[in-house]
């Protein structure tokens, strides 16, 4: 071969290597890039494994405090800023959580409580009735969608708190009411949200979540709609079916609209069988799924 030839395919060799990267840098960039996250339903399990492991989360115990230890460290390594709102109520102490991003107030707050019942009133056994809850689904199922929604919520959407609230669970019991931490907050809320979104007992296996009726009918009936356009319309049933006093209630009662989606027929409610074995990662899924979808369509408004 001449030394002119070698010359020849030499070029078209570097020409071909030169189209080939142009090409590949003009894909790169300009291909299109998802902003949309995955909700981790093995990870969010996992969740709600390390809360019950931690022991029930009664205010003043050990293992209350290493989980809201634990739940601060999980929104920071998130990217979130992290508050403790330190009070009292009928002599307990109260330890809401806020998570933020940014210092705008908040178009949408999404809250869960993650203290534990001090007895399983509701145990079938009597002897085991003045033992603690667990709390695998009442309060764990919660805080765990809460954490993976921090941790795959896109920083463009509406302004959103994540809010844990503290001392919902110890009605009914001496010295104690329902609700507790929840109010606190509410007490102390300055900023005027458009909507509060309640998740309390949404992993149980036989996920049935009907419409819960002192929540806000406009609210409730956008995001029952998202999770039926979601194919979901058998788990998030379009019916009301009880009246919960729950979070949701001191901001109904401070004139924002709230709803809460709660699984109340949950069959180990109250009792020492409220365990990780009755938890689905699948029904943990389906809720943090419904949410997103939800704070989608809330972008614009």
């Amino acid at each position: 071969m001449t030394a002119r030839r070698k010359l020849v395919y030499l070029g078209i060799i570097v020409a071909l290597f030169i189209g080939m990267l142009v090409w590949y840098g003009f894909a790169f960039v300009h291909e299109p890039r998802s902003t949309s996250s995955t909700f981790d339903a093995d990870r969010a399990y996992e969740d709600v494994k390390t809360q019950v492991d931690f022991g029930p989360r009664i205010p003043g115990t050990t293992a209350h405090a290493k989980t809201v230890d634990w739940i601060k460290q999980q929104l920071e390594s998130a990217g979130w800023s992290v508050e403790i709102q330190q009070s009292e109520a009928m002599g307990h102490p109260i330890q809401n959580i806020r998570a933020y991003r940014g210092d705008a107030a908040p178009d949408i707050i999404l809250g869960a409580h993650y203290d534990t019942r001090i007895y399983a009133s509701r145990d079938p056994d009597p002897a085991k009735q003045t033992e603690p809850v667990p709390g695998a689904e009442d309060g764990a199922s919660g805080v765990a969608v809460l954490l993976e929604l921090a941790r795959t919520l896109p920083s463009d959407g509406p302004s959103t708190w994540l809010v844990f609230f503290d001392a919902e669970d110890n009605g009914e019991i001496p010295g104690w009411d329902w609700l507790l931490g929840s109010r606190a907050f509410v007490s102390n809320l300055k900023a005027r949200p458009k909507a509060m979104v309640l998740l309390d007992m949404v992993g149980d296996e036989n996920l049935s979540i009907p419409m819960e009726t002192l929540s806000d009918p406009t609210l409730r009936e956008s995001i029952w709609k998202t999770a039926a356009d979601l194919g979901y319309g058998s788990i998030f049933l379009p019916r009301t079916k009880y009246s919960i006093e729950d979070d949701h209630v001191p901001f109904l009662d401070a004139g924002i609209p709230a709803v809460d989606i709660i699984d109340i027929d949950y069959p180990y409610w109250h009792t020492t069988s409220d365990l990780p074995e009755h938890v689905s990662p699948n029904s943990l899924e389906t809720v943090g799924n419904v949410v997103l979808a939800w704070l989608k369509t809330q972008q614009d408004k």
